[in-house]
């Protein structure tokens, strides 16, 4: 039992996206984001109005106007551009650590739920160790221990991020596995892997996905703010919370060179959480009918 959409069910649920103004608006930004981030992927700082890594101390701190759309900071340095070029990195991390947590967390908890007893037993109370933790605290935790870099930056999250997956992937294995399409597959002769993969995993996938593009905003909020512990990307590499907190110190001469890059970074996580609530009533059958 598979979860594809025919045609008719995308055109269904993209006519309810276009109904909903704030679900427009979130589908817009989340795919902005995504679009510059492949832009400086595939071209690098070709796209960028300016080059982002160009000092003029001669153009220091100029406030924001139609040529330097959100100023310059204290090396003259446009922030538009360094905004734009720093897309790649925040998306590499919140996906990397959305994409990974969601298939470590679905694969452990529907193989607890489905099997439940001991191994069910084992999974949920290593989950609860790693649960019983503030999750940022025990990220800038691992952070610090592994030290400064993007990669160590998605390490240190990957720890703390997956469990919250297992938990729900494991409620939806509770009832999933007590279904009639799961007792033909057993009658049928199916084995416990091949209906977990088959059946389980595919009908559980849902709500979970709903969760993770929640999740992305939520990963790029963590993950700036990490940076601006001085954990992630370093120097001259551009980074959304480094940048805000490069600026920090010329708050009250230049308050632009950090509240730029701050309201990006507000947006983007927003426009993922205007758009999980969409997807979230694009599949409730409710609104569909």
């Amino acid at each position: 039992m598979g979860v594809a959409l025919d045609r008719h069910e995308i055109l269904t649920a993209l006519r309810i996206l276009a109904k909903d103004p704030l679900a427009v608006v979130g589908t817009v930004i989340a795919f902005l984001f995504i679009a510059d981030a492949m832009a400086v992927a595939l071209f690098g700082n070709l796209i960028a109005p300016f080059d982002p890594n160009h000092a003029n101390l001669n153009i220091s701190f100029l406030a924001p106007s139609l040529k330097h759309l959100m100023g310059t900071d204290f090396l003259g340095r446009d922030i538009f551009s360094r905004v734009l070029v720093a897309a790649p990195i925040d998306a590499q991390i919140a996906f990397s650590i959305v994409g990974v947590s969601a298939v470590v967390g679905i694969l452990l908890g529907s193989v607890a739920g489905y099997f439940g007893g001991k191994i069910d037993e084992l999974i949920m109370r290593v989950t609860d160790m790693f649960l019983a933790f503030p999750t940022l605290v025990l990220a800038v935790a691992v952070a610090v221990a592994l030290g400064p870099g993007v990669s160590h930056l998605i390490e240190a999250n990957l720890v703390v991020w997956w469990p919250v997956y297992a938990r729900m992937a494991r409620a939806g294995a509770l009832s999933l596995r007590e279904t009639q399409f799961a007792e033909a597959a057993r009658a049928a002769g199916l084995s416990d892997l091949t209906i977990i993969r088959k059946h389980i995993i595919p009908n559980n996938v849902s709500p979970l996905l709903v969760y993770a593009t929640l999740d992305i905003g939520n990963a790029i909020l963590y993950t700036s703010v990490l940076s601006y512990l001085g954990l992630g990307a370093q120097p001259p590499q551009a980074e959304w919370g480094r940048l805000v907190f490069d600026g920090q110190v010329y708050l009250t001469i230049a308050w632009w060179v950090s509240l730029m890059p701050g309201l990006v970074i507000l947006v983007v996580a927003l426009g993922f959480c205007l758009l999980g609530d969409a997807l979230r009533d694009t599949l409730d059958p409710r609104y569909r009918r």
